[in-house]
């Protein structure tokens, strides 16, 4: 018995030793880690705050360990690494077995950079292993940014296209006064800031220079997925019954909760406008006055359009739902002729409500479901999803026709544009066409004899001219 134990010692042991030979260091200088990237692009960050966590992995691809001696940021002054779970600038001996990988964790704040163009940062990583250098580029955009925090405005007030606002909790215009966004102003909004207008609202945005109001997230989600595809990242913009004046030019609004909210007896103009991407609705008139031309009105889980009462002038318009990130509750554009505050049948009935060479097509259902008789409700020269008629309410439309857009939900790609073989391709009447849609977004002329119907002017692609 103890012979047989011997033995098994004996074996057991050699085991041991076989296996420690096999995973003993490897010094050799053609021993080097994989890296899953040679540079971390972390994006486009705002100076003076703190960036979220990205990673890469460091492989061992050998068959026996290997150790790193050295791991060194070379300057140090803007990124932070955690090395498997230690953290600090400087890493020493860090052991990888055959077949293992280790995580390397970075944030990063970026110092103001004192001037308004964003600037490139870059540190290096440097990895020693058996002698051998090797190292990982650090990269991170900087952009200088004016905070503003529960801010009103109570005076007329012009903001130019310096740098971004990142507006944290609201955005308030006092009663009888004019905010005015020069071309190029960005306006990005943090986790429910909300922008409030009791007096007016203009903006000068231009095809060349857009104003852009969105949320301050420029990160990704997951993956290659970018926050800029995310809805619900701020509240939206409100304009309150008694703001009048309110122009939007080449204006995008996108990533809310619900876009644009008109209260009773507001006025609001859109001059091509995109409100895009929305966990509401995209734009609510309530007993507003509403004008929309040449405008995107696009992707939001309830419906691109709410009207509840009010009046409507809709040219050359796009509602286009192919939202992304839920079912789709509610119809492309929709109407309520019954306040439902009361829901005592008195209605609030729409006094006015014109589109004309517009395009109403989605996923789901175009228009809400209703009788227009006793409403004055017209829709000409319009394309439609649903299959229908022609009646006193419907003139010229095209019916249960594709409009053909560079859409590819897929691929996360939403372009309205029109395809060559669109219907809505110079289908428009031009009689219909009202001045300021003279050009479209991307100032392309729109055509005095052919219009195309929708937000944009149909060009031919020059790979299919």
């Amino acid at each position: 018995m103890k012979a047989l134990r011997y033995l098994l010692y004996t074996l057991l042991m050699t085991v041991i030793a076989t296996s420690c030979i096999e995973d003993g260091v490897d010094n050799s200088p053609s021993a080097q880690p994989r890296f899953s990237v040679d540079t971390l692009k972390m994006g486009t960050f705002f100076t003076g705050q703190p960036t979220p966590t990205f990673r890469f992995t460091v492989h061992n691809r050998n068959s026996k360990i290997i150790n790193i001696s050295s791991i060194a940021l070379r300057d140090g002054s803007t990124f932070r690494v955690n090395v498997d779970g230690l953290t600090g600038t400087t890493f020493s001996n860090i052991e990888i077995r055959p077949g293992d990988s280790i995580y390397v964790f970075v944030e990063a704040t970026v110092a103001p950079l004192g001037t308004p163009v964003a600037g490139k940062i870059e540190d290096h990583l440097d990895f020693v292993t058996n002698g051998v250098t090797r190292d990982v580029v650090l990269s991170i955009i900087g952009q200088d940014v004016t905070r503003e925090r529960g801010t009103v405005i109570d005076a007329d007030t012009r903001w130019e296209a310096t740098q971004p606002y990142q507006i944290f909790d609201s955005l308030v215009v006092a009663p009888d006064v004019t905010l005015t966004l020069a071309p190029g102003t960005t306006l990005c909004f943090h986790d429910k800031a909300t922008m409030r207008v009791y007096g007016s609202l203009v903006t000068e945005g231009t095809p060349e220079a857009p104003v852009n109001m969105t949320g301050d997230r420029t990160d990704n989600v997951v993956g290659d997925i970018s926050f800029d595809l995310m809805a619900s990242q701020w509240n939206g913009l409100y304009f309150a019954p008694e703001s009048r004046g309110n122009r939007l030019s080449h204006t995008v609004v996108r990533n809310t909760v619900t876009g644009v909210q008109a209260d009773s007896l507001s006025s609001v103009e859109f001059v091509n406008c995109r409100l895009r991407n929305s966990a509401g609705y995209a734009l609510v008139g309530y007993h507003a006055d509403i004008t929309a031309i040449g405008s995107e009105i696009a992707d939001a889980a309830e419906g691109t359009m709410l009207l509840h009462g009010g009046t409507a002038t809709v040219n050359h318009c796009t509602f286009a739902n192919y939202y992304l990130f839920a079912a789709l509750r509610g119809p492309t554009v929709q109407f309520s002729h019954v306040n439902d505050d009361t829901d005592d049948g008195s209605g609030l009935p729409l006094l006015s409500a014109r589109f004309t060479n517009s395009i109403i097509y989605g996923l789901g259902t175009d228009l809400s479901i209703g009788d227009f008789d006793g409403t004055d409700v017209y829709f000409d020269h319009c394309l439609f999803k649903s299959s229908g008629e022609d009646d006193e309410h419907f003139i010229m439309s095209i019916w249960d026709e594709d409009p053909l857009y560079y859409t590819v939900r897929e691929d996360y790609v939403f372009d309205y544009r029109l395809r060559p073989e669109s219907p809505a391709a110079e289908a428009g009447d031009p009689s219909l066409t009202l001045p300021a849609a003279a050009i479209d977004f991307h100032a392309v002329p729109r055509d005095p004899a052919v219009p195309s119907i929708g937000a944009y002017q149909f060009v031919m692609p020059p790979e299919e001219e």
